[in-house]
């Protein structure tokens, strides 16, 4: 698994405390910033990440940011995008099993290390269940289909 990864300077320490988890698990990963506290603006860390995912040189992606709301907003814009915001591991599991949720955000002013770790760690070992909920997940695409042919 390839896993792209990126925060702003509002998630800079969760993101590299996500960087830490991967090398110690083994998961192949590319930081695509930021990698300074300067303020910086999330949706071009966020975009980075979402296009990266969608172009299928990544798996998945994680981003964060100070709640990981900007991010995760900016992130489902990208077409193929599932973006889901998790901060507690009921959440991330479902988000895999239930959504096929292929990029994380997070929120370094919301939760901890301890729980992110967690959080990463089911998040990545989910995998998506199909049926039912793969139905779902097609009505998702049929929707944004549909809107982006709208939008051109």
């Amino acid at each position: 698994m390839k896993v792209a990864l990126a925060g702003d300077h509002g998630g800079l320490k969760l993101k590299e405390q996500v960087a830490g988890f991967l090398r110690e698990w083994g998961i192949d990963y590319t930081d695509f910033g930021t990698f300074s506290e300067d303020s910086v603006d999330y949706p071009d860390y966020a975009l980075q990440v979402a296009e990266a995912v969608q172009s299928g040189g990544y798996e998945r992606g994680v981003i964060c940011c100070g709640t990981g709301i900007g991010v995760a907003i900016t992130a489902n814009k990208v077409p193929g995008i599932r973006a889901a915001l998790c901060h507690d591991t009921f959440s991330a599991r479902a988000a895999r099993e239930h959504n096929n949720a292929n990029v994380l955000t997070m929120g370094q002013r919301v939760i901890g290390v301890g729980l992110a770790r967690e959080i990463v760690k089911v998040w990545l070992e989910a995998e998506f269940k199909g049926g039912r909920h793969g139905r779902r997940v097609d009505k998702i695409s049929f929707v944004e289909q549909k809107y982006n042919r709208c939008s051109r």
